[in-house]
C-alpha cells in the first residue's frame, strides 16, 4: 500500500489535496446550478475573463487571487446588465464579454517581459504550489459558498425550473441570477488555482454531471458531486505522482473520465433493467 500512501507524505502533495478537497465543495454548489440551467459556455467565459485581473495584479506584485475577484465581479456585472438589454441575446453579450476581456488580459501581459511562467500556471494550474495562506482563503470562500447556497437555494431553484413561477413567488429571479453568477465566479476563482483557467470547467462541470443519474434532488447532487471531486483530486494527484504528469491537468482528466464512466454505468444499468420485448408482441 505504499505507492497509495507515499506521495500524501510529502508536505506539498498534502497542501495540494486539502486544496483539492476545499475547491471540490466550493465547486459542487456552483456547478449544480451550471449543469442544470446549462450555462457550460458562461462558466467558460468568466473562467478566462480572470486574466485582465491576473495580469493585473502580477504586474503589481500584488495577490493574483485578489486580482482574479475583480475580473470575476466586472464579469458578473457585465453578464448582468448585458443580459438586461432588449435586443441583444445573452450569449451575444457573454461572447463579447469573453473576447474583450480576454483580449485586455493579452494587452497587459504584453507589458511584461517575466509573465510567462506565471501566464502558464495560470492557464493550466499549480496544484502543487498550493500554500497555507491559500488553504485560509479557500476555506473562508467555501464558508461563503455554503452561506450563499443554503440562504438563496429556494431563488435558484424557481429560476432554474420555472423563471415566471419566481417571479410569482416574489424570489426576484433577476437578483438571484445576479448573485448566482456571483457564486460562479467564486468558484471559478477559487479553482483557478488548481487546475488553471483552461481546465477549470473540469471541477466546476464534470462532478455534478456524473452525480446527476445517480442521485435524486438538488442537495443531493451536490453532495455527491463534492466527493467525485475529491475523488478525482485524490486519484489525479496519485496518479501525477507515479506518472510524472502534470497535477491539475491530471485531477482534470480524472474528473471528465468519472463523468463518462458514471453516464456509461448509468446507461449499461439501465439497458439491463429494460425488459426485452419479444417482436410478435411487437406487431
Amino acid at each position: 500500500m505504499e505507492w497509495l500512501t507515499a506521495p500524501f507524505e510529502v508536505t506539498f502533495v498534502q497542501r495540494a489535496l486539502w486544496g483539492g478537497i476545499l475547491v471540490s465543495a466550493i465547486c459542487a454548489p456552483a456547478g449544480t446550478w451550471v449543469v442544470l440551467r446549462g450555462m457550460a459556455f458562461l462558466g467558460d467565459a468568466m473562467s478566462h475573463g480572470l486574466l485582465p485581473g491576473v495580469a493585473l495584479a502580477a504586474l503589481l506584485g500584488g495577490n493574483l487571487m485578489v486580482g482574479a475577484m475583480l475580473s470575476a465581479a466586472v464579469m458578473t456585472a457585465g453578464v448582468t446588465a448585458l443580459g438586461r438589454a432588449p435586443k441583444l441575446s445573452q450569449d451575444t453579450g457573454i461572447g463579447l464579454l469573453f473576447v474583450g476581456m480576454l483580449s485586455l488580459g493579452v494587452i497587459i501581459v504584453s507589458r511584461s517581459q517575466s509573465f510567462a511562467v506565471d501566464l502558464t500556471g495560470f492557464l493550466f494550474g499549480d496544484v502543487l504550489a498550493v500554500r497555507r495562506q491559500d488553504l485560509y482563503l479557500l476555506a473562508v470562500a467555501l464558508l461563503l459558498a455554503l452561506t450563499v447556497s443554503v440562504l438563496g437555494h429556494r431563488a435558484f431553484l424557481a429560476l432554474a425550473f420555472d423563471p415566471r413561477k419566481a417571479t410569482t413567488l416574489g424570489l426576484r429571479p433577476r437578483l438571484a441570477h445576479a448573485v448566482l453568477l456571483g457564486l460562479l465566479g467564486l468558484a471559478i476563482v477559487a479553482s483557478f488555482h488548481i487546475v488553471g483557467t483552461l481546465l477549470v470547467l473540469g471541477l466546476l462541470i464534470a462532478p455534478p454531471a456524473a452525480a446527476l443519474p445517480w442521485a435524486r434532488g438538488v442537495r443531493r447532487v451536490m453532495v455527491l458531486a463534492a466527493l467525485i471531486g475529491v475523488t478525482a483530486t485524490f486519484g489525479g494527484l496519485l496518479l501525477s505522482w507515479h506518472l510524472g504528469t502534470a497535477a491539475g491537468a491530471t485531477v482534470a482528466a480524472l474528473a471528465v473520465g468519472l463523468f463518462f464512466l458514471s453516464h456509461g454505468a448509468s446507461g449499461l444499468l439501465r439497458r439491463r433493467a429494460t425488459p426485452l420485448v419479444p417482436a410478435h408482441e411487437v406487431n
